[in-house]
């Protein structure tokens, strides 16, 4: 008989400077939390959250001013996503969770394993590095993909195909490719290319930040990423203690959205090693 998938209950919480966080909570079991990235917001998750539900407790929710969260005056400030979601865990009563984030939603990842450690059983690094600096080793792969990106993107912009979602999506997939753009529309009037200079400004962690990274991980990449360079992650991976990476040939930066089936698949596996199934 196929499994029953619990519906996903919405919630709001105000926070004390007047920003309101949409979430949506379902299902029993071990903690999953779900961070979305910038052209996104928790409808993002649509191939990965009922399906988790089925196992786990699934939370998946808005950052500050991505829709339908607000944030005061309509300026998201990302150095304010981790204590979002450590509130968000303490109104949900939720001791420990496995965190999974996509690209910005990295930057969360990152920063809430610091400042509460004994919150987060693993994380999930979708395509990002979060807040630890790749340029910082020097290396000469992240160096050429530097040069080359700007030229990539400029031909997806000129294409029309959102950078997040790369060439091959639009090409294999026009609907789920329409799809990524729509959710990406829903949060009109804020300014993306702000908090993305805001997130870029907070890539500065390094090794001393590494060594605390204690918690199992699993960094996933996109082999054909523009955005977040793929050898980059792998470098920041190694300095991590506890830290394994997959990179998925022929896909780009939203794993999770264009390669569904298999993103699920890894985070499935990488929640049985841990335990947390």
């Amino acid at each position: 008989m196929p499994v029953a998938i619990p519906a996903l209950a919405p919630g709001r919480l105000a926070r004390p400077d007047g920003a309101v966080i949409h979430y949506e909570v379902g299902g029993e079991g071990p903690v999953v939390v779900f961070a979305h990235g910038l052209g996104g917001n928790h409808l993002s998750w649509w191939q990965s959250a009922p399906v988790f539900a089925a196992r786990h407790r699934v939370v998946v929710f808005s950052h500050r001013g991505f829709a339908p969260s607000t944030a005061p005056g309509g300026v998201a400030d990302p150095q304010l996503f981790a204590g979002d979601l450590i509130a968000l865990l303490d109104h949900l009563a939720v001791s420990r969770a496995v965190i999974i984030g996509q690209s910005m939603g990295g930057w969360t990842c990152v920063e809430t394993a610091l400042a509460a450690p004994d919150r987060v059983a693993g994380l999930v690094m979708a395509c990002t590095t979060g807040s630890f600096d790749y340029d910082r080793f020097g290396d000469a792969g992240v160096a050429a993909w530097r040069q080359q990106m700007p030229a990539v993107l400029a031909d997806l912009s000129a294409r029309g195909i959102h950078r997040a979602a790369g060439a091959r999506m639009a090409e294999d997939n026009p609907p789920l490719h329409a799809l990524y753009q729509g959710i990406d529309r829903l949060t009109f009037g804020l300014d993306k290319e702000e908090v993305g200079k805001r997130i870029r400004t907070l890539r500065v962690r390094g090794a001393a930040d590494a060594a605390r990274m204690t918690c199992p991980a699993l960094f996933v990449i996109g082999s054909e990423d523009p955005l977040i360079c793929p050898r980059g992650i792998e470098l920041v991976a190694e300095t991590w203690p506890q830290a394994r990476t997959h990179l998925v040939a022929e896909a780009g930066h939203s794993v999770y959205f264009e390669r569904a089936a298999l993103f699920n698949q890894l985070v499935a596996e990488f929640l049985d090693s841990i335990g947390w199934a």
